[in-house]
């Protein structure tokens, strides 16, 4: 029996946006009427361009998807990815300090998805393997 990939789970630092939310800007974000979202200190901040197309068709593809990010800053990371405009692809927040395997049990435990059927994008190769 085939087993179908029904969850990918992303965390955010460096596999997102090309940045550490805790030490490289600084809350609170905003969007310019140009588009351009900045940090408080004016700092013009830029995700991976092929992010927002990847999280488009996964979502059109049937795809649950998932934050799984020790930052934190967990209200600034939501501010950011609410203000770049991906929070409404995430059906699952797990955004704070501690052990990612944690984070994974209680989405597990909330959407009743086996381990399996989950897939794990991470920047850091150690924390991939569960």
């Amino acid at each position: 029996m085939e087993t179908r990939l029904k969850l990918i789970a992303f965390d955010l630092d460096y596999t997102l946006w090309p940045f550490r939310l805790d030490t490289d800007v600084v809350a609170p974000f905003q969007k310019r009427s140009n588009g351009n979202i900045v940090d408080s200190k004016g700092t013009k901040l830029n995700c991976y361009h092929e992010v927002p197309g990847i999280l488009k068709s996964l979502d059109e593809d049937g795809f649950i998807l998932a934050i799984v990010s020790r930052i934190a800053k967990t209200k600034a990371a939501r501010q950011l990815l609410e203000i770049i405009g991906w929070d409404s692809f995430f059906s699952f927040k797990e955004i704070y300090p501690g052990h990612k395997s944690l984070h994974f049990q209680r989405i597990k435990d909330q959407s009743k998805i086996d381990y399996h059927e989950m897939l794990f994008f991470d920047d850091e190769h150690l924390l991939t393997i569960l």
